[in-house]
């Protein structure tokens, strides 16, 4: 678009994180605006999945981290070979989940970020219902090949929106951010005071 920036059109499908299977079908325009960051983006999903089976494979996964005895702390995921224990794969899920708020608005036109590692989690147990994690994050950037160092917290209850608050190294602010419009598998935005936060 002259004198705007560049507009896409993007079909793709989406599959399910952990069994890999296609889950529904998406169309997209992105628009990177001169000197903007990050970019505009309407998007229009057909789920092939049912809603049903998305809010009982949420509780399942939030039953898994709520049932913990004492807080989860984790380093090093997935470990130096790619393995991801079993017990953290969950923790591994929100982080990755998060991250994708980063990753979002840090991306421009020629640079883009993909979650590498957790070097750290740790749980913070919460008087209400809410699951809330600390993480130290590598992102790769994409072409420079850097590694980049983001803390950021995660807040997340199923049927909630998920909370996102980052710091990256190469920035010199906190920036709190929701993840997602809608409510339901950790998407949408939670009214949560900063006190509270």
């Amino acid at each position: 678009i002259p004198g705007v920036g560049h507009k896409y059109y993007l079909q793709f499908t989406t599959e399910d994180y952990r069994s890999r299977e296609d889950v529904g079908s998406c169309l997209a325009t992105v628009l990177f605006e001169k000197g903007n960051s990050p970019p505009a983006v309407t998007i229009n999903c057909a789920d092939t999945k049912d809603e049903k089976q998305i809010q009982e494979e949420d509780n399942a996964f939030y039953q898994k981290l709520k049932q913990q005895s004492k807080p989860i702390v984790a380093n090093d995921i997935p470990d130096s070979y790619g393995n991801i224990e079993p017990a953290f794969e969950p923790v591994w899920a929100l982080a990755v989940v998060g991250s994708s708020k980063i990753m979002w608005e840090k991306s421009t036109e020629n640079l883009s970020y993909s979650m590498a590692q957790v070097k750290s989690a740790k749980q913070w147990i919460r008087q209400d219902d809410f699951i809330e994690f600390d993480y130290t994050v590598l992102l790769h950037e994409i072409p420079t090949q850097e590694m980049i160092s983001c803390h950021l917290r995660v807040i997340w209850l199923p049927g909630h929106p998920l909370k996102v608050k980052y710091f990256c190294a190469s920035d010199n602010q906190w920036f709190e951010e929701t993840s997602g419009m809608e409510s339901g598998s950790a998407a949408g935005i939670l009214q949560e005071k900063e006190e509270n936060f």
